[in-house]
């Protein structure tokens, strides 16, 4: 290819990138889908392509599609064991968040919620809530008609109304919120910590180190609290699974509070605060390695802020 062919398709990686991640919920995944469609453009006839977004936008939407449908797909999400993957604010993958819409999409409720969906239905909903494809468009993309689309947007927008939360999160208002919670967690007072969350808040684990074989569920404020407060305290055995003393960072991550745990050069989890009514819904907490490895790229590239607790 030629430089300007080439220059063409890096023009629209991150955008096409951000398509695929709200489909498939994985950076990863998303990185090598991307890299499909390059493969693609390569070989593609160019003279016939009119509209290359367009082009490139189809190809992209479908080979996600394709990965979601795979047998390999099927079992790796399988209930009980998958999680989105989480990102770090200012990753570009993220892509627009311009609109209430565009940054609900990339919350890891919202991934989340998207595994109910049918591929078409998640297809649907992302191209038309995340960046504004008209169903015209949709249709054209997906080969169906406009009425179908309508249909599939419908019913993404009544499943996933649920896991909506209609806020956004700047760093000085997650940093207020993290520190109430760290500070709350690490008091050894449950009182203190239940008061911030929500009537019916849960929360989801995938273990110490992403160790759990399925996910570790907690179904009701008490059980989560104490949970909590069990991982903020502090014992020479964790230190040593750690390799280390962990020091706490506040953060956003997917738009939403987040507690960054590190020691030395290394990201060791993170734990997602999902905020309603100014309480915290929902804590979702990441550790395994996999799930991590982006987040923690862009982690080591950026300036923290003072830790918020450093001698764990």
């Amino acid at each position: 290819m030629d430089t300007a062919t080439v220059a063409h398709f890096e023009a629209s990686r991150h955008r096409l990138a951000s398509i695929a991640y709200r489909l498939l919920g994985s950076a990863a995944d998303a990185e090598d889908t991307v890299q499909d469609a390059f493969l693609r453009w390569q070989a593609a006839d160019r003279t016939y392509v009119d509209v290359p977004e367009a082009w490139l936008t189809k190809i992209v939407t479908n080979l996600a599609l394709d990965r979601l449908r795979s047998a390999k797909a099927r079992h790796e999400r399988a209930v009980g064991t998958w999680m989105p993957e989480p990102l770090l604010d200012g990753d570009p993958m993220l892509g627009p968040a311009d609109t209430v819409e565009q940054r609900e999409s990339v919350t890891l409720a919202v991934l989340a919620m998207m595994e109910r969906l049918s591929p078409v239905e998640r297809a649907v909903y992302v191209l038309h809530e995340a960046f504004a494809y008209r169903h015209a468009e949709i249709a054209d993309i997906l080969d169906l008609t406009v009425s179908a689309s309508q249909q599939h947007l419908h019913r993404a927008r009544t499943r996933i109304t649920v896991a909506r939360n209609n806020t956004g999160t700047d760093p000085g208002s997650a940093r207020r919120i993290v520190e109430a919670f760290v500070d709350a967690a690490s008091s050894g007072r449950t009182e203190r910590l239940i008061a911030l969350l929500t009537d019916d808040a849960t929360g989801i684990s995938d273990g110490f180190g992403g160790r759990a074989a399925k996910l570790i569920s907690y179904a009701t404020p008490q059980r989560l609290a104490r949970a909590i407060q069990a991982g903020f305290t502090p014992t020479p055995a964790k230190r040593r699974l750690a390799g280390g003393t962990p020091s706490i960072h506040a953060a956003v991550v997917n738009g939403c509070p987040a507690i960054v745990f590190t020691t030395d050069d290394r990201v060791l989890g993170v734990a997602i605060l999902e905020i309603r009514d100014n309480k915290i819904a929902t804590t979702r907490s990441i550790a395994a390695p996999h799930r991590l490895t982006r987040l923690a790229q862009h982690w080591h590239r950026g300036d923290h802020e003072t830790t918020l607790i450093s001698s764990w």
